[in-house]
């Protein structure tokens, strides 16, 4: 018959594995955000120095994150990842132009490749820059405070 290991955690083992998960998680969310933050979207995103490839590359880099944190960008009717999947079959077919489909995925217009390879990279990058400027700018509104709603 084999012995069985019980493991046994008390209070204080839990609360340093909790402590040192917390921090863990603080200190990947900290790399991370400053890492958003330096980045120049205009220089990153520029398609003809950059390449599309590597400017796809890093949209759905930034996107897959965003959507993690439910921070995924529409602009006329698609999505950032939609951006990408037409991109990316775009420039597999050959093609110049990508559709721009709306909720019903009907084609409301197209856009170049490298224009919507263009948006979805700013977009995914943009959309962890505002989250991360939110944090420190955001404030209640007040009655007198200023601001027309």
């Amino acid at each position: 018959m084999m012995k069985q290991n019980k493991v046994l955690i008390t209070g204080k083992k839990f609360a340093k594995l909790t402590l040192v998960s917390v921090a863990a998680f603080s200190l990947n969310t900290s790399i991370f955000a400053s890492e958003v933050t330096s980045l120049d979207v205009k220089a990153v995103c520029n398609v003809e120095k950059n390449g599309i490839d590597n400017v796809l590359d890093l949209a759905t880099k930034y996107n897959k994150i965003a959507k993690k944190e439910g921070l995924e960008f529409m602009r006329l009717g698609m999505k950032t990842s939609q951006y990408i999947s037409g991109t990316q079959k775009s420039i597999k077919d050959g093609s110049k132009t990508v559709d721009i489909l709306n909720k019903k995925k009907k084609k409301t217009g197209t856009v170049t490749t490298q224009y919507a390879a263009w948006r979805a990279c700013s977009f995914a990058i943009g959309a962890l820059q505002q989250a991360n400027e939110a944090k420190t700018t955001w404030k209640l509104a007040a009655p007198g405070d200023g601001y027309v709603y």
